[in-house]
């Protein structure tokens, strides 16, 4: 079905169209006269007139309130819509606003939550450092301690074989045929009395 809009429209555009067709023909001079010229011919021309647009008008008049009706409540639809979707975006906009403004004291708050989160791990850090430390030099002492205690022993091995050593020595440069026999004469009698 044809919409009431494009016959308008057609009817819109022919209109000029039709009278700048005529116009040549009412402008003609020295033509004989035309009887549509006369009274009688200006009265079926403005009878024609009122025919042509009564049944245009009596069209608009049936069909278009129901075209006019669907066209303003599609019109008053989307402005309900156009509405809506304003309040929407005006609370977005106050809270994207609100958001921006608090964006500052979030800013600062993330700052002064880090400061607190870096001055925590230092010093978690520094008393894990503390410790640390505290394990190697007691690991450092501990293995001193035995380094000294082998050094010692080795020393005093060194040193017994040294004394043993110069002993033997000393023994042998002391020792006669006469002191071994005088030792030996002792050990005997050392037997013979633990018999008894």
């Amino acid at each position: 079905m044809i919409s009431l809009r494009r016959c308008l429209r057609v009817v819109w555009a022919i209109l000029p169209a039709a009278f700048l067709m005529a116009m040549p023909v009412l402008a003609a001079e020295g033509a004989e006269p035309d009887p549509a010229d006369s009274p009688a011919g200006l009265v079926f021309r403005w009878l024609n007139f009122v025919i042509v647009f009564g049944g245009i008008g009596f069209l608009v008049a049936k069909s278009g309130g129901a075209f006019f009706r669907t066209n303003a409540k599609e019109i008053a639809a989307s402005i309900v819509e156009a509405t809506a979707a304003k309040l929407e975006a005006h609370s977005e906009l106050q809270s994207i606003e609100a958001k921006v403004g608090r964006l500052g004291q979030d800013v600062a708050e993330l700052k002064e939550e880090a400061k607190r989160n870096w001055e925590a791990e230092s010093q978690r850090l520094h008393s894990s450092g503390v410790s640390e430390i505290e394990k190697i030099n007691q690991a450092a002492r501990a293995e001193l301690a035995a380094s000294e205690r082998a050094a010692q022993e080795q020393l005093r091995e060194v040193a017994a074989s040294l004394a043993v050593k110069n002993a033997t020595a000393l023994v042998a440069a002391r020792m006669n045929s006469e002191t071994r026999a005088r030792i030996f004469q002792t050990f005997v009698a050392d037997l013979e009395r633990s018999k008894n």
